[in-house]
């Protein structure tokens, strides 16, 4: 007797927009959590090539590309290093929350752990990092577009909440910083994709 056929589930595929939107989230996470390897700078040398789009994003994409072709892994880890851990205090901190706290007794790191809660996120166990890092805040925003029970109602609380109000401030203090090179590059992208992703959430 054969077995019954299962039923295909089939996945549905993001818009390109929407893809693309993902994409840089991802990339950006992936850029502040650590210094990009070898590979990835290649990668990313090779990908400038292919832009033929105008604007500010595409032009910051295009920079971030060409400063990835100039650059050696072994540079850009020194570089993070100098810039974000050092030795006491780092230079410039990626964590979000010491760009938006204004009174002793506000506690926003609590909020938001509620708010991933309400989600159904949570923080790795493996992972050392506090969920205000700005990686695990673009990580985020890249999970709310990919998974699609979420709109874009739910997108723009927790980026208006969280990532816009403070990323200004957080580029500014990468490009102004003595030892910023290749993440002046990755800055200029974060603030140019945020600006895009506050005007386009104001339209809702």
């Amino acid at each position: 007797m054969s077995t019954p056929a299962a039923p295909l589930h089939f996945v549905p595929t993001l818009p390109a927009e929407e893809a693309a939107r993902a994409e840089f989230y991802a990339l950006l996470a992936r850029l502040f959590y650590a210094p990009p390897d070898e590979a990835l700078l290649r990668s990313l040398a090779d990908s400038g090539k292919l832009q033929a789009e105008e604007g500010a994003l595409a032009a910051a994409w295009g920079r971030l590309c060409a400063a990835a072709a100039q650059a050696s892994a072994p540079q850009v880890r020194e570089e993070y290093d100098g810039l974000f851990v050092g030795t006491g205090k780092a230079a410039v901190t990626l964590y979000t929350c010491a760009y938006s706290i204004r009174y002793a007794s506000e506690a926003p790191l609590a909020a938001l752990r509620g708010e991933l809660a309400a989600l159904g996120l949570a923080r790795r166990t493996e992972s050392s990092e506090p969920e205000d890092h700005i990686g695990a805040l673009c990580e985020t925003m890249r999970y709310l577009i990919v998974e699609r029970r979420i709109g874009l109602p739910e997108q723009k609380k927790f980026f208006e909440r969280w990532i816009w109000p403070t990323v200004p401030a957080l580029c500014s203090a990468i490009q102004g910083a003595e030892r910023a090179g290749f993440y002046k590059s990755a800055a200029q992208l974060l603030s140019d994709l945020c600006t895009l992703e506050h005007t386009a959430f104001e339209m809702l």
